[in-house]
């Protein structure tokens, strides 16, 4: 009788590639959805994380309910940079961080990000529909109509020295000035590249303002720690109110967390102010 032979496969090293190629498919769609969800999760009226749940006079922040009073309180607080008074009908509140690429977004100084980051965000003048809310508050503001509060939450990891500078630059009433350049194009890239939160580079982060802003004051507010208990306080005041990223919004007790358009806030600034 023949002896039959036997021939033993290596199941393993068949399997392997396989194994291989069926992660990296799973992998890819799951980057693919996570990255899908947050461009979601950020666009002008969709809510998810901290939410927007409107009731008669207060408004579910995350697990917090925030009310009038407590919106007004703030103007009686040492924490925040304010324009304007409780006597406003509307008062616009934002959480931000000068390094985050959303609020840099909402701010509508930087263009380029904005249409690098998908269609819904490109800005009107750039031929897309989304209109900068910060933008918006600073115009009623300016027209004496609503009342603005900025607190510094982190969201990014760099914006901390640059908010420093921001409450010094409040200082010299030069605010929306030194605002408008953090979170221009520059801004974003000398922040988060040069700057890095390093006080030995504070010189490279005044040196993108304009010659009518008097850097030295800024520099010597920066060096002299004025405003360094500021970051843990306004931290604390976003925590009160359920804020648990950037940026962070309120319209009077209404909460509108994340890179909404003002389109979506309108009709709630609007019905306040009637």
């Amino acid at each position: 009788m023949e002896k039959s032979e036997v021939t033993t496969i290596n199941v393993e090293s068949l399997f392997m590639p396989f194994a291989i190629i069926f992660s990296a498919l799973i992998l890819s769609a799951g980057m693919f959805f996570g990255l899908s969800n947050i461009g979601k999760s950020l666009q002008g009226g969709v809510t998810v994380g901290t939410g927007t749940t409107t009731t008669t006079g207060t408004t579910a922040a995350g697990n917090v309910t925030v009310t009038r009073d407590q919106i007004l309180a703030l103007y009686n607080g040492v924490e925040g940079i304010k324009f304007g008074d409780a006597s406003k009908p509307v008062t616009f509140i934002e959480f931000s961080d000068p390094s985050c690429p959303y609020c840099h977004i909402a701010s509508g100084k930087n263009g380029e990000l904005n249409k690098s980051a998908g269609s819904q965000f490109t800005l009107v003048a750039d031929g897309g529909s989304y209109v900068a809310p910060v933008v918006e508050f600073k115009k009623l503001v300016d027209e004496g109509r609503a009342s603005y509060m900025w607190f510094y939450t982190n969201g990014h990891g760099n914006g901390e020295l640059s908010a420093k500078a921001l409450y010094c630059a409040k200082d010299i009433g030069k605010f929306w000035e030194t605002h408008d350049e953090f979170y221009s194009a520059e801004g974003y890239d000398v922040i988060n590249d040069q700057v890095k939160n390093d006080k030995g580079n504070i010189d490279k982060l005044l040196a993108i303002l304009p010659d009518n802003i008097d850097k030295s004051y800024i520099k010597s507010c920066i060096e002299q720690g004025k405003y360094d208990g500021v970051i843990a306080a306004d931290s604390a005041v976003g925590a009160t109110l359920g804020v648990s990223g950037t940026p962070g919004f309120f319209v009077n007790e209404v909460n509108f967390a994340g890179a909404y358009s003002y389109t979506d806030m309108q009709s709630t600034v609007e019905g306040f102010l009637q």
